[in-house]
């Protein structure tokens, strides 16, 4: 199994230099977060994931959950390891002071987030879910909600789930039919079963809170009838502790591809209590609080995931000897050469490096987004932050795991047979990322939504609002001695991406199809504009660290050398994903569906 090391050193430069935490937290009044704060949460944060959560990686992965008569264990060691998180106060690091939380921003909860995903994404589910869970019930909960279950999901008391999709329905939660049933008590009789319910059951804590889309008896058909409910396994007592059991059960447990420590159940509501959280029939809106973190979450496994992979591959790349180089020998002492000298070697790693590092850098942009989101005193700020996560939110559950699953592919494949290989690791990283492009909204349902919700819904606003700080950013930097021509590439696609979602928008109003149509490849060249965008940015901060005799200029020169690979080799994919956009819908919807017939 490849040993995780955080890479802090990449981290760094990210919140120091080109994204200045910093400053930001600064001016959003969070002075708790100091640079000393900060370094101290890094350093840790690293000795936990490495030292604890790393090793049960594997043994986890192949020991699996266990199930018996509704009653779900966590594989040797995990249990553990949660009572270590939440006594290091990992569970409440960006959570409501109020409620027992140390208030920090998002941004810091999201960097440890990545350490937990790429040493043991499996146990980083437990936690994960429940974050989300208490920002749904955050945002829309009343004071009396909030007070009995936030100061528990904080400590890591409780964890909490979300209950969406049914057997029958998928993601058309339109037509679920978990019915909600008004009792006299004001409490609602929750009635229906759900399906992949990640940490929907399991050893870690004393109560596990369910958030569950169900439907009242009068409400309207479709999505304008779904309310949302909390339903705890055990009824808080009068003391706001675990009591009398509820009419929750988990029926089964899924047997997956991947994360297979991370129990994926069927849960069972035979009128369990439940209690109303927002409006009547408004509940997908309080959904999507929890669903978004989720997606961002998500998303951040590709690059956890991809990450883990580089780092089994890199060094398996300088230690393995096979041929020569091409150019003649470069360990002539050695009865071959290492691997990393052969170009199809250094055009995987490349790939992996520069989609690893781009997403992170995807990350940390969207983080400081959420951060003014939430902390912004300007009403206009945070506005404008609220409309680019709006913006990114699909790009970055998308695109985060489509090029983290080509990135564990290719560091399974720099292993050759061995990759192929249990004990070596790499092929339970790949089983593990399969399925990120699959939950939380399937990547072609995040494709939709980028194009149809997002950028058509808004009559390109949202678009706009990306694409001029794009602008502003080439201005800036247009002539630049290193960077110019990279620069003007990145503007020339800025430019043509307005043109190009003019075409489709006009070309969707003869024919809707045209938008599902184009909407993967759209939301594909989007993601290699958006990390051109933030490549450039890592390479102008490079450039000046250089020129001014400052950093590690191994590290630097890798940054720019990376910048140049992206510009040349990936980036221009852009060109056939904007040729499949143009080619419509007709190549696709001609066949007649009988045709597929076996």
């Amino acid at each position: 199994m490849p040993e995780y090391k955080a890479p802090l050193r990449d981290m760094r430069f990210l919140i120091d230099h080109v994204f200045d935490f910093h400053s930001s937290y600064a001016n959003l009044g969070a002075h708790d977060a100091s640079p000393d704060m900060i370094s101290a949460i890094l350093e840790e944060g690293a000795k936990f994931c490495e030292n604890v959560l790393a090793p049960l990686n594997r043994s986890g992965d192949e020991e699996g959950c266990h199930f018996d008569n509704g009653v779900v264990t966590t594989p040797t060691g995990f249990k553990q390891a949660f009572a270590q998180y939440v006594e290091g106060g990992w569970h409440g690091l960006a959570a409501d002071p109020a409620y027992g939380g140390q208030g920090l921003p998002s941004s810091l909860g999201l960097v440890i987030s990545e350490m937990v995903g790429s040493s043991n994404t499996s146990w980083g589910m437990y936690p994960g879910l429940t974050h989300g869970a208490m920002s749904a019930i955050h945002a829309h909960g009343t004071a009396e909600q909030k007070d009995t279950y936030l100061s528990k999901l904080t400590a890591g008391q409780w964890t909490g789930t979300m209950c969406l999709t049914e057997a029958h329905c998928g993601t058309d939660l339109g037509i679920i039919k978990t019915r909600a049933v008004p009792r006299a008590d004001g409490s609602y009789a929750i009635t229906g079963s759900k399906i992949f319910i990640s940490a929907g059951e399991h050893d870690l804590c004393d109560n596990i809170i369910h958030l569950v889309l169900a439907k009242l008896p009068d409400a309207p058909a479709g999505t304008k009838g779904i309310s949302l409910f909390i339903v705890p396994k055990f009824l808080p007592d009068a003391a706001g502790e675990a009591g009398e059991r509820n009419g929750v059960s988990c029926g089964s447990i899924e047997h997956k591809m991947g994360i297979k420590a991370s129990a994926t159940c069927v849960l069972n509501f035979d009128a369990a209590t439940g209690y109303l959280i927002g409006e009547p029939n408004k509940g997908l809106n309080c959904m999507f609080t929890m669903m978004n973190h989720a997606r961002l979450g998500t998303g951040m496994q590709g690059l956890c995931l991809g990450e883990a992979s580089f780092q089994g591959a890199i060094k398996y790349a300088n230690d393995r000897l096979q041929m020569r180089a091409l150019t003649g020998a470069k360990a002539p002492e050695k009865p071959a050469d290492p691997i990393i000298v052969h170009p199809d070697v250094r055009r995987m790693l490349l790939t992996m490096k520069a989609f690893n590092e781009g997403n992170r850098a995807l990350t940390y942009f969207t983080a400081q987004m959420l951060d003014v989101a939430h902390l912004s005193s300007d009403a206009e700020a945070r506005q404008e932050a609220e409309d680019l996560l709006a913006f990114l939110t699909p790009i970055c559950k998308a695109f985060m795991t489509d090029t983290g699953l080509e990135v564990t592919n290719h560091g399974m494949q720099v292993f050759g047979g061995h990759g192929f290989i249990r004990e070596w690791g790499m092929e339970q990283l790949v089983r593990d990322c399969r399925i990120a492009p699959i939950y939380e909204g399937t990547n072609g349902i995040q494709a939709l939504d980028l194009l149809g919700r997002k950028v058509l819904g808004s009559q390109g606003k949202l678009l706009r609002g990306f694409t001029k700080i794009v602008h502003k950013f080439c201005a800036a930097n247009a002539g630049h001695a290193q960077l110019g021509g990279f620069v003007a590439q990145l503007d020339g696609l800025n430019q043509q991406w307005g043109d190009l979602t003019m075409k489709v928008g006009m070309a969707a109003m003869k024919n809707p199809d045209e938008v599902g149509a184009a909407s993967v490849d759209y939301l594909m060249y989007s993601g290699y504009i958006v990390l051109g965008y933030l490549w450039l940015r890592m390479a102008l901060v490079a450039q000046v660290q250089l020129d001014a005799g400052e950093g590690e200029a191994d590290f630097l020169k890798g940054k720019l050398a990376t910048c140049e690979f992206y510009f040349k080799r990936l980036l221009p994919r852009t060109a056939s994903h904007q040729a499949a956009i143009e080619a419509g819908s007709d190549c696709l919807m001609n066949l007649p569906a009988e045709a597929f017939a076996l």
